[in-house]
């Protein structure tokens, strides 16, 4: 079983996930997202294969979020796609891709269903 793992290594849900995925002996490619953001093509991907709007992404409490008044522009998908590209922190994480699915690991379980 192979996945790949949009992973902040700073953050305690994103390295429980992982450490889930390698318990379960799944072949983990890590993407530190926040030195290595998905393009627009990837994260539009993403996206859809969550199943969520692009806002539904984003982390909400992030200085960007306030900065670029995003609450206002929730419904602009583009403007959204390229918020989180410029400013990955912005992303929801962590994001698990596997099986052609994508799940977010909060709470880490949540991945796996896609498994």
């Amino acid at each position: 079983m192979k996945a790949t793992i949009y992973h902040n290594p700073r953050c305690s849900k994103s390295t429980q996930t992982l450490a889930l995925l390698e318990e379960n002996g799944v072949d983990v490619t890590i993407i530190e997202y926040l030195k290595t953001p998905p393009d627009e093509k990837t994260l539009n991907d993403i996206v859809k294969k969550l199943g969520l709007d692009a806002a539904d992404l984003l982390r909400k409490k992030e200085a960007p979020f306030k900065e670029l008044s995003l609450g206002d522009k929730l419904e602009q998908t583009d403007t959204v796609i390229n918020a989180m590209i410029t400013h990955p922190i912005l992303i929801e994480r962590p994001i698990v891709l596997a099986n052609g699915k994508a799940a977010i690991g909060r709470p880490p379980e949540n991945v796996l269903a896609i498994l």
